[in-house]
C-alpha cells in the first residue's frame, strides 16, 4: 500500500463526514491514523449492517486508524446516497440501480458524486410470504397487506418497479406499508402483514431469524425475469437455493449488484488503502455474512455505470500486474 505521507495527512472530518486534510502529526506509524470515517449501511438485521461493522473493525486495524469508523444504521441505498451527497457519510453501501440514478443527478465536476471502490456481492430480491399463504405470484398480492420497503431504501425502488411491471399498484391494489427489514420481520411475526419485499445477501439474518419462528416461502419470480430485464437491464436473473430459510425448492429471482461507494473527492491513496483493506479482510467479512464469500477481485471492477474511483483503479491495476 502506498503511504499518505506523514500520519494524519489524509483525514475525514468526522463531525460532518467531510474529507479534508489534517495538519501533519509527527511520530505516528500510520499515514491514516488521524482519519475519521462515517460508513452508512442499512437496517441492523440486514447484510449491509453486519458487513459494515466487520469492515469498520478491519479498516481500523489494517489502516492503523486512531478511531474506529462510525457505522450508521440507515434506511438503505437511497438514504445512503443522500448522506454521501451531503457529506454526512464517506463510504456507503448501495445497489447498482439507485447508484445509477444518483449518478445521473450529479452535475459535471461534482466532488460528492459517487465513485465505486468495488462491486462486493449481489443482492437477491426476496418477496417473503408465509409458507401457508396461497399467493404464488406478484399479481396474487392484490388486496394483501404488504411491506414494500422503507421510504429511502433500494428495496422500495425495486418493489415499486416490480409491482408496476406486474400490473399491481401499491397505492390502490395493496394495503401497502413502508417498513424496513427490522420492522417487516416484526410485522410478519405479529401477523400484521401478509408479505414483504426485501433485497439483500443470501442469507439475510433477519429473514433467517423469522424463518425459525414462522415458516416462510419466497415467491418465484421466473415469470417476471424477461419483462423486468427488458425494462431495467441492471438486474440479472439468479437463484435462491433450496433449504435457504427452510424453503423446500430453489426459486428464481432477480439479482442486484452491490457496491461500496465514496465521493469523487476522496484522496486516491485513502481509496486505494480502503480497497486493499476490503480484500485483506474477506475471511472476517465472510464470518459476518456468507454473502461476502462471493467478493472477488476479478468481479469487483464490474461497477458500471458507476466509475471506479481512481484510487481503486490503481489498486486493481497493481493487483493485475502482480505488484
Amino acid at each position: 500500500m502506498e503511504g499518505g505521507g506523514s500520519c494524519g495527512r489524509r483525514a475525514v472530518l468526522g463531525g460532518l463526514g467531510l474529507l479534508g486534510l489534517l495538519a501533519a502529526l509527527g511520530g505516528c506509524s500510520s499515514p491514516y491514523a488521524g482519519t475519521r470515517l462515517m460508513l452508512a449501511t442499512g437496517g441492523t438485521q440486514g447484510v449491509y449492517f453486519g458487513l459494515g461493522n466487520a469492515l469498520a473493525d478491519a479498516w481500523q486495524r489494517k489502516l492503523g486508524l486512531d478511531v474506529r469508523p462510525e457505522v450508521l444504521a440507515t434506511a438503505g441505498s437511497v438514504d445512503n446516497l443522500r448522506l454521501l451527497a451531503t457529506g454526512a457519510a464517506d463510504v456507503v453501501f448501495s445497489q447498482v440501480d439507485t447508484a445509477a440514478d444518483q449518478l445521473l443527478k450529479s452535475a459535471p465536476g461534482d466532488q460528492r458524486a459517487p465513485r465505486a471502490l468495488a462491486r462486493i456481492y449481489d443482492d437477491a430480491v426476496h418477496v417473503v410470504v408465509r409458507a401457508t399463504s396461497p399467493v404464488t405470484t406478484l399479481a396474487g398480492l392484490r388486496g394483501a397487506r404488504v411491506s414494500v420497503g422503507a421510504p429511502d431504501s433500494g428495496v422500495y425502488v425495486i418493489a415499486t418497479r416490480l409491482l408496476g411491471l406486474a400490473g399491481v399498484s401499491p397505492d390502490t391494489d395493496l394495503q401497502a406499508e413502508q417498513l424496513g427489514i427490522n420492522e417487516s420481520v416484526a410485522a410478519m411475526e405479529s401477523g400484521t402483514i401478509d408479505a414483504f419485499f426485501w433485497s439483500g445477501g443470501v442469507p439475510t439474518d433477519g429473514v433467517s431469524r423469522l424463518a425459525r419462528t414462522v415458516p416462510i416461502r419466497l415467491l418465484n419470480l421466473e415469470d417476471m425475469i424477461t419483462v423486468v430485464r427488458t425494462a431495467y437491464p441492471a438486474y440479472a436473473s439468479g437463484t435462491v437455493p433450496a433449504a435457504t430459510y427452510g424453503i423446500p425448492d430453489p426459486i428464481t429471482t432477480l439479482l442486484v449488484r452491490n457496491f461500496l461507494l465514496v465521493p469523487a473527492s476522496m484522496p486516491d491513496d485513502l481509496a486505494s488503502a480502503l480497497v486493499e483493506g476490503l480484500f485483506d479482510a474477506q475471511p472476517e467479512l465472510a464470518v459476518a455474512s456468507p454473502a461476502a464469500l462471493t467478493i472477488d477481485s476479478r468481479a469487483a471492477i464490474g461497477t458500471q455505470p458507476v466509475p471506479l474511483h481512481p484510487g481503486a483503479e490503481r489498486f486493481f491495476r497493481a493487483l493485475k500486474n502482480g505488484q
